[in-house]
C-alpha cells in the first residue's frame, strides 16, 4: 500500500510509502485519504500524525504520472488537503529528510507540523514551468511571510528547515525537533498535547498582507521579468502570491489554479518537463541492468596535460578522486598544472572556492613522466591529440602497463573506437569518454559505447559520470558520434547561407535571437576554425561528393583561426573576447560569392534558424535509426548541455515535435528545391518520412 495506516495507543499514524521519494500519485493520495477517514471513525483515536517511509517526507508528484489521466484523477491532491482540513482530530505532519512541491503544500494542509533537523523544503515547480497548483502560492505566504515565500517561489530552490524556522513570526514549524530520530516522539507529544484543541488552526485563516503590496509587487515583477526571459511562469508566480495578499483564500486557491493549468500547455512547460524526464531517462542503458555490478574508481590517470587533460583533471580532483596526470615532457606537464592552479586561483579570488578546499585538490594530483607509474590507476583517459596513429601509440603502452580490469577510456572527438579497442587485448575494458570543452564546465559527456565494450564499464562509468556532475548520454560509434555528427550538418547550412547572401553577423544574431547560447560564426572562433577546417579536408577525401562552401577554407587560408589567433569570422582585441564584425571577412565572402556567379538574395531570420535547426533534427532522425543513440530524449540532452541549445525549446527533438513533424518535412522540401542547398541532404530521414506518414513525433520512438 502506498500509504500505510497503523494506530499506536490513541495516534493513527499515516505513512507515505512510494520510493523512492514518496511520490503523491494516485494510490498514494487515495491512501491517504481513506486512512484519514479511517481514523476519523475510530473513537479511540485522538489524533493523526502523517510522515513519510525512508528518506522523504514527500518529494511531491508523482514523475511517472506526468501527463496521464492519473495525475488528476480524484482525490486530486487538493482534495487530499481539504480532507486533512476538515478532519475532526488535529493532524500534525511530521516532516524530515526532504518536502518539495506538493509535498510542502501536503504538509501545509495539516493542523501542525514538525521539523526534523536537515530537512530541506522546497516549491520546485517553476523548474518545471510551473506554479505551485496545490495551494502552495497561497499557504506558504501565510507561514512564512510574503517575501521570504516569494523568493522560495520563484527561485524553486530547497531551503533548510532550521533557516526558516528562525524567520521572525513564521508559522510553517510549531516545533522543530531535537533530531530527526526523536522527530516521530516529538509528533506524537505535539499531537496528544493539541488533541483536544478547538478549533482546530488552518492555514487559510492566517493573514496575509504586505505593508506596501502594490510597490513591492511592481519591483518584484521588475526583478523576475529581468530574469525570466523566455519563461512565463516565474512571474506568474509573483502574480499568483499577490492575489493571496489581495483575495479571499479560495479565490485566491481559484486563481492559483487557473494559472497552473494554464501554463501546463505552454511550449516552455512542455520543454521543460520534457527536459526533467530525459535527464533521469539519459543514465538508463536499455540492455544495462540497474543492478549491474560496477567497477571501484578509487583513483584515475591522464594521459595529456594540455586544455582537455587540465579539464578532465579538475572533474576528478573536485569530486576528492585521486588524479596522475601523464605527459612525455616536464614542460608540457609544468605548463598543465600552471593552467590548473590559475583556473583554481581564479575561484578563490571570486569567493566560489575556499582556500583550503583548492589546497586538497591540489594535494590529490601528482605527476609523472612514465607509463610505468600508472598501471594501478582503476581508470586512465587519454587525452591526447585527435590522430588515429598518436591513439594507437597511447593504447598499446596502456595495454603493456594497465592493471587487469582497469577501465580504459579515450577522450576522442570523432575517431572509430572500435578501431582505438583493437589497439589492445582488452576491448571489453575500452570505452569512449567525449568530454567538452572547457571540460571542468560543460556538464555534458558522451559515453561512446564500443561493440566489445563490457556492460559493467558502462555501468561503473555511468555512475562514474554523476559522482563528477557531469549528464551523461551513451552513443553508439560513429564520426563524430551524435553531438559533433550533428553539427557538421548546422555548419554545412551555416555556410550555404553566406554564399547565398548572409552575414556571419546576421546568421549568429539571428540564432542567438532563436535562444542559443552562441551562433556558429561565434561558436567556430571559440572552437578554432582550424579544427573543422581539418574535419573538412578529411571529408573532402572520404566523401568527395558530399557539398560543402568554401568560405571557411577560405577564411582559414588567411591564418583567421579565432579567438586564439586573434581574428576569424570575427576581429578580436587583445585579452578581449567581444566579437567584432569584420569588413575584410565580408569582403572575403563577397568576393567569392562574385567568383562563383550567385548574385545574394535577401534571407529572413526565420529561414536562417529552420534551415540550421532542422538539419540538426534531420541528422539526429539518421542517428537514432541507426542506433547510434537509444532516444530522442538523449539527442535533446547532447544539444541542450553540450551545444547551447535554448532550453526553454526542450532540444532539437522536443521542438521539432513541438513544431510539428509534417510542418518540419514541408520546410525540408521547400530547402531541397534551392539550387545553391544540397539537395540530397534534405531528402527526409526515412524514420522522419515514417513518423509524419503515421502522424507520431519523436517522443513516441524513445
Amino acid at each position: 500500500m502506498s500509504a500505510e495506516y497503523k494506530v499506536q495507543g490513541d495516534i493513527a499514524v499515516i505513512t507515505l510509502n512510494n520510493p523512492p521519494v514518496n511520490g503523491l500519485g494516485y494510490d498514494t493520495r487515495k491512501g491517504i485519504t481513506e486512512a484519514l477517514a479511517q481514523a476519523n471513525a475510530d473513537a479511540k483515536v485522538k489524533a493523526v500524525v502523517l510522515t513519510g517511509a525512508g528518506k522523504a517526507f514527500s518529494g511531491g508528484a508523482d514523475i511517472k504520472e506526468f501527463g496521464s489521466p492519473k495525475a488528476l484523477a480524484e482525490p486530486n491532491l487538493l482534495s487530499v488537503i481539504l480532507a486533512i482540513e476538515k478532519s475532526t482530530k488535529p493532524v500534525v505532519a511530521a516532516v524530515h529528510s526532504v518536502a518539495m512541491g506538493g509535498g510542502l503544500e501536503l504538509a501545509l494542509g495539516c493542523h501542525y507540523r514538525v521539523g526534523a533537523p536537515g530537512c530541506k523544503v522546497a516549491l520546485p515547480e517553476v523548474k518545471l514551468g510551473l506554479i505551485p497548483g496545490a495551494g502552495g502560492t497561497q499557504r506558504l505566504p501565510r507561514v512564512l511571510g510574503v517575501e521570504a515565500a516569494l523568493n522560495m517561489i520563484v527561485s524553486g530552490e530547497p531551503v533548510p528547515a532550521e533557516m526558516l524556522a528562525q524567520l521572525p513570526g513564521q508559522k510553517l514549524f510549531d516545533k522543530m525537533a531535537a533530531s530527526a530520530e526523536s522527530l516521530m516522539d516529538e509528533a506524537f507529544a505535539l499531537a496528544r498535547e493539541k488533541a483536544e484543541v478547538r478549533p482546530l488552526p488552518l492555514v487559510r485563516e492566517l493573514p496575509c498582507k504586505h505593508p506596501k503590496g502594490d510597490a513591492y509587487f511592481q519591483f518584484a515583477r521588475n526583478m523576475v521579468g529581468g530574469q525570466s526571459r523566455n519563461f512565463p511562469a516565474p512571474l506568474k508566480c509573483v502574480d499568483a502570491v499577490e492575489a493571496a495578499t489581495k483575495k479571499k483564500f479560495d479565490d485566491g486557491l481559484a486563481y492559483e489554479r487557473e494559472i497552473f493549468i494554464n501554463l501546463m500547455w505552454t511550449p516552455e512547460c512542455r520543454a521543460l518537463r520534457h527536459i526533467f524526464a530525459a535527464e533521469r531517462a539519459a543514465s538508463k542503458i536499455p540492455d544495462v541492468p540497474e543492478d549491474t555490478p560496477k567497477r571501484e574508481i578509487k583513483s584515475v590517470a591522464v594521459i595529456g596535460a594540455g586544455t582537455m587533460g587540465g579539464g578532465i583533471t579538475m572533474n576528478f580532483l573536485n569530486a576528492g578522486i585521486p588524479v596522475k596526470m601523464l605527459e612525455m615532457k616536464q614542460e608540457a606537464l609544468d605548463r598543465g598544472i600552471a593552467t590548473i592552479r590559475k583556473n583554481y586561483e581564479a575561484q578563490v579570488g571570486k569567493g566560489k572556492l575556499k582556500q583550503d578546499k583548492y589546497e586538497q585538490r591540489m594535494g590529490l594530483l601528482s605527476t609523472t613522466l612514465s607509463y610505468d607509474d600508472i598501471r594501478d590507476a582503476d581508470l586512465v583517459i587519454e587525452a591526447v591529440f585527435e590522430e588515429m596513429g598518436v591513439k594507437e601509440k597511447v593504447f598499446k603502452e596502456l595495454d603493456r602497463v594497465m592493471k587487469p580490469g582497469a577501465i580504459l577510456a579515450s577522450n576522442t572527438s570523432t575517431l572509430d573506437v572500435n578501431k582505438i579497442a583493437s589497439f589492445t587485448k582488452r576491448p571489453q575494458d575500452v570505452v569512449g569518454l567525449h568530454f567538452f570543452s572547457p571540460a571542468n564546465v560543460m556538464k555534458l559527456l558522451e559515453v561512446v559505447r564500443g561493440e566489445k565494450t563490457a556492460k559493467d564499464v558502462l555501468a561503473t562509468v555511468m555512475a562514474m559520470a554523476k559522482t563528477i556532475k557531469k549528464t551523461a548520454v551513451v552513443s553508439g560509434v560513429c564520426d563524430g558520434f551524435i553531438g559533433n555528427r550533428m553539427i557538421e550538418q548546422y555548419s554545412r547550412q551555416a555556410g550555404f547561407l553566406l554564399e547565398e547572401g548572409c552575414t556571419p553577423e546576421q546568421v549568429d544574431k539571428a540564432v542567438e535571437k532563436f535562444g542559443f547560447a552562441m551562433g556558429p560564426f561565434r561558436m567556430g572562433d571559440l572552437a578554432g576554425n582550424d579544427i573543422g577546417w581539418a574535419i573538412r579536408k578529411r571529408r573532402y577525401v572520404e566523401k568527395p561528393g558530399m557539398k560543402y562552401s568554401k568560405t571557411a577554407d577560405l577564411l582559414c587560408e588567411l591564418g583567421r583561426y579565432g579567438q586564439k589567433t586573434g581574428a576569424g569570422w570575427y576581429d578580436y582585441k587583445p585579452g578581449k573576447r567581444d566579437a567584432i564584425p569584420s569588413q575584410l571577412v565580408v569582403d572575403m565572402i563577397e568576393k567569392h560569392r562574385k567568383d562563383l556567379g550567385i548574385t545574394p538574395r535577401k534571407i529572413s531570420d526565420e529561414e536562417i534558424v529552420q534551415r540550421l535547426v532542422y538539419a540538426l533534427v534531420n541528422e539526429a532522425a539518421h542517428i537514432l535509426e541507426e542506433g547510434i543513440a537509444s532516444r530522442a530524449s538523449d539527442i535533446d540532452m547532447v544539444y541542450l548541455t553540450g551545444y547551447g541549445f535554448p532550453i526553454h525549446r526542450g532540444g532539437p527533438m522536443q521542438y521539432a515535435d513541438t513544431v510539428g513533424l509534417f510542418n518540419v518535412v514541408q520546410s525540408m522540401q521547400r530547402f531541397a528545391r534551392n539550387p545553391l542547398d544540397d539537395a540530397q541532404f534534405w531528402q527526409p530521414a526515412p524514420l522522419l518520412a515514417r513518423l509524419v506518414a503515421e502522424g507520431k513525433s519523436f517522443n513516441q520512438v524513445g
